[in-house]
């Protein structure tokens, strides 16, 4: 199996019901709003699908349905986010039994292993299937970094491990990998915030969050830097700055599930411990998004751009 690895790729929220149930029906509303913006894939269970919450069983119902709705117009992808190597390579397992195209990785869950351990984890788990693999690299958030010397030993004996979503909030890494790699790695871009600056130095794509609830706008700064308007994708991340900060908060499930809701494409239920939001809190974001949508940018014809 081969992913092109480039362009907009949502971390998808998980859809519940007010009685804690997988909202399938709503779910495909918003595959639907992203594949109509033009994503370019679609990954499952990650931060934003709140993974940690999901069942094996739950996971695999996304999968298998994702897959049927997106019906071949982009790759599906499932995460991996597990505390064991022996559930990390299970997990691969029944994704490529339910027909995802490639997996996204984090190193071990809650146990902080050495770079070895590391290593070992991923390469354990790649070797256990064909599917293409994208390792999660964001130290800020899950406390290990995955080094340019451990993608090398990753590199040279596992050929199915072929992006990096890189989310370690250091600009200057997009660099190091393209001097270290060249094209053997592609990255993409996982902090919002740092998105458009990330693909023009040299990111191939961006694994997004805030395009849950606002696809088109996504899409189209990725398709309009791409094209070389750059002032124009500049006007439109301007605009988008406020909201796209909604990502890189503990809360950014809450938060983007809120703001997905106000654009009709989403529910802001989300499973416990997570509590939707109330007071103060829930003012501020409110508030955040109603000016953004106030303040909404026309969009150009960005799906035509090379015509």
């Amino acid at each position: 199996m081969s992913i092109k690895w480039e362009g907009v790729m949502p971390a998808v929220t998980t859809q519940f019901t007010s009685n804690d149930e997988l909202d399938l029906e709503f779910f495909k509303v918003n595959i639907k709003a992203q594949l109509d913006a033009g994503v370019h894939g679609l990954v499952l269970g990650g931060t934003l699908g709140e993974a940690s919450t999901l069942s094996d069983e739950e996971r695999r119902i996304l999968t298998r349905e994702t897959v049927a709705f997106v019906n071949g117009k982009v790759p599906v992808l499932m995460n991996i986010a597990e505390q064991t190597t022996k559930a990390a390579i299970n997990l691969a397992k029944t994704a490529e039994e339910d027909g995802a195209e490639g997996l996204m990785m984090l190193p071990p869950m809650r146990y902080k292993a050495s770079d070895d351990e590391v290593v070992e984890y991923f390469r354990a788990v790649a070797n256990s299937t064909s599917l293409p693999i994208m390792i999660y690299n964001n130290p800020v958030d899950y406390k290990i970094e995955v080094t340019l010397d451990m993608f090398e030993k990753l590199l040279e004996t596992c050929p199915n491990i072929q992006a990096v979503k890189e989310s370690t909030r250091d600009t200057t890494n997009i660099t190091r990998i393209k001097n270290r790699f060249g094209d053997r790695l592609a990255i993409m871009t996982g902090v919002d915030t740092l998105a458009l600056e990330s693909l023009l130095i040299g990111a191939d794509g961006w694994v997004a969050g805030l395009v849950d609830a606002f696809p088109a706008e996504t899409v189209a700064i990725y398709e309009l830097q791409k094209a070389g308007k750059i002032k124009e994708a500049i006007a439109i991340y301007r605009w988008f700055m406020p909201l796209l900060e909604l990502d890189i908060n503990p809360k950014l499930v809450q938060y983007i599930k809120l703001a997905s809701a106000y654009t009709e494409i989403g529910s802001e239920y989300v499973r416990a411990p997570r509590l939707v939001l109330e007071g103060e809190e829930r003012k501020t974001i409110v508030k955040i998004i109603e000016d953004g949508l106030k303040t909404r940018p026309t969009l150009p014809d960005y799906k035509n751009l090379n015509n």
